[in-house]
């Protein structure tokens, strides 16, 4: 395919957000048009400023980033590429081509939950950069009693025991046993290194909200979508990042 050229089902994905599967439903089905005619070939290549609708609305390439909200499974790796491994931005596959997405902090391969992948490096600096303090909020599944010395340590801080004081956390029992902890720091295996300084290890870590933006409860394990303008907006408003 020539540089300049792109399939409709990949151009269809980046201009609407939706995924490559629904893309080519949108094309079977008719509502796609290229130069006011229907096109219901999803391998139709468009050249430079061929013009698209859906239902009617006309259609772009999006000229800014690409931001996704994926609720990662356990078993994959939180980076944008590796050789031997699945990663997160492979469940994405080539919906997004010509883009290098990546995702804007990490989670350990056991984990889930939410996961913003976008090729946004300054958005991400914003919500990663130490001096932040954005914070994030998991669902933790401990293998033993959580108990109120635990949530009095992680609010004064807890050291650990390496001699590294971390700064105050947010920890609150849930009524179906697990933990609600929320950091506003990044430290190597945090949580997992903070409760085990009570003796607890972590059998299950879930993501649900990173500053302002929350997990989509819609979306499967492995499922993802184009975030939305309200949702962008808070991600970058300054308040965020304190």
């Amino acid at each position: 395919m020539p540089a300049d050229t792109v399939r409709l089902d990949r151009f269809l994905c980046e201009a609407t957000g939706l995924t490559r599967s629904a893309a080519r439903r949108a094309i079977a089905a008719g509502r796609v048009c290229l130069a006011g005619a229907v096109c219901k070939k999803a391998d139709a290549k468009l050249g430079a400023g061929t013009p698209v609708t859906l239902d009617g609305a006309p259609l772009a390439a999006p000229a800014g980033g690409v931001y996704l909200m994926l609720n990662k499974p356990a078993g994959l790796l939180c980076v944008s590429r590796d050789a031997r491994r699945p990663t997160v931005t492979d469940l994405v596959g080539d919906a997004y081509p010509r883009r290098a997405l990546f995702p804007a902090g990490r989670l350990d391969k056991a984990s889930t939950g939410l996961v913003l992948l976008t090729d946004d490096g300054a958005l991400a600096h914003a919500l990663l950069a130490p001096g932040r303090h954005v914070p994030k909020t998991y669902l933790v599944t401990l293998d033993t009693a959580f108990t109120p010395r635990m949530r009095a340590g992680f609010a004064a801080g807890v050291t650990l025991a390496d001699g590294t004081t971390l700064a105050p956390a947010e920890a609150e029992p849930l009524p179906d046993g697990r933990v609600r902890v929320t950091l506003r720091q990044g430290v190597y295996h945090q949580i997992k290194r903070m409760f085990g300084v009570y003796g607890a290890g972590v059998e299950a870590l879930h993501r649900v909200s990173i500053g302002p933006l929350t997990l989509d409860e819609a979306l499967a394990p492995g499922a993802w979508r184009a975030l939305t303008g309200a949702e962008l907006a808070a991600l970058r408003a300054p308040g965020t990042q304190k």
